[in-house]
């Protein structure tokens, strides 16, 4: 199971891919960042890679048994976060404790603050990509604030399979260190008179821009999904210090991917350079808004 936060994350990764194990992956920046790499190297290599975020198991889950000339598009559901319906200026004054406010998911500092922002959202579109082999044309991404919906795909008959269950990642470790058996978790079981109504909106790419960023990353390629990835962890790890406000993290972020000429990486070790060179572009450009 890979679950270190962050590009630390990266080598573990790669190591146990390399040696052909079973991986639970919970890191989704290892797919982010050396997307192409890691399942090249896992098809040589022999290893699985199973998906334990809750919407990548879900997807996982619905295309079982299925062709993947069958897959219209994949829907992944976003709660939204605690600032789903803030206006634009009053994300402006938001303060940590705030943005680790989430509404449905218990999660660390980090990771809240990525779904306050939709970076999260962003980053799993990347990492949707490399799992599934999908381009950015067949994935989407729709606002579901009960978080009952995991994510869904639609079939090119038109049939759309989603995978339902109550807000806790107990369901998709479950389903992860099991496979291909089930096993019992002790999850709250849906009610769905309880429930009454799930609802649906489309994200708004002006007041979360995170996500525009990440797709542009996607669409780029090569170097790109690295930078915007340091870019991010350096902009919220700001935010959380109290050296950046709310709105200036994906204003970062996208100043950082303008500046950024690295060529794309063909090693960990070139992902790990261009990591580097982004977070000291992205801390130099800190300094330079200080002054």
């Amino acid at each position: 199971m890979a679950a270190i936060v962050g590009c630390a994350g990266l080598e573990p990764v790669m190591a146990a891919v390399e040696a052909g194990k079973t991986v639970g992956l919970a890191n989704k920046e290892a797919l982010v960042t050396a997307g192409n790499l890691m399942t090249d190297t896992a098809a040589r290599h022999g290893a699985t890679i199973l998906p334990v975020d809750s919407e990548h198991n879900a997807i996982f889950q619905c295309l079982a048994g299925q062709s993947s000339r069958s897959v219209s598009r994949i829907i992944l559901t976003a709660s939204g976060g605690p600032f789903r319906s803030r206006s634009k200026a009053d994300m402006a004054q938001v303060t940590p404790a705030q943005a680790v406010a989430h509404p449905n998911w218990s999660m660390g500092a980090k990771i809240s603050v990525d779904s306050a922002t939709m970076m999260n959202k962003g980053l799993e579109l990347i990492e949707a990509h490399h799992l599934f082999g999908l381009p950015s044309s067949q994935l989407d991404v729709v606002v579901h604030p009960q978080s009952i919906i995991h994510s869904m795909v639609e079939f090119v008959d038109g049939s759309i399979l989603a995978q339902l269950g109550s807000a806790d990642m107990r369901v998709p470790i479950a389903h992860t260190l099991a496979f291909p058996d089930r096993m019992e978790s002790p999850a709250e079981r849906l009610d769905f008179a309880a429930i009454g109504r799930l609802d649906f909106e489309s994200p708004d790419p002006e007041r979360f821009p995170a996500l525009r960023l990440a797709r542009e990353a996607l669409e780029a390629g090569g170097s790109a999904p690295v930078v915007l990835n340091a870019a991010n962890e350096i902009a919220v790890e700001a935010f959380l210090g109290g050296r950046l406000d709310f709105v200036g993290i994906a204003s970062l972020v996208e100043e950082v991917m303008a500046h950024s000429t690295a060529l794309p990486p063909h090693s960990i070790a070139d992902v790990i350079d261009i990591d580097r060179e982004a977070r000291h572009s992205a801390r130099h450009l800190m300094s330079e808004r200080a002054a």
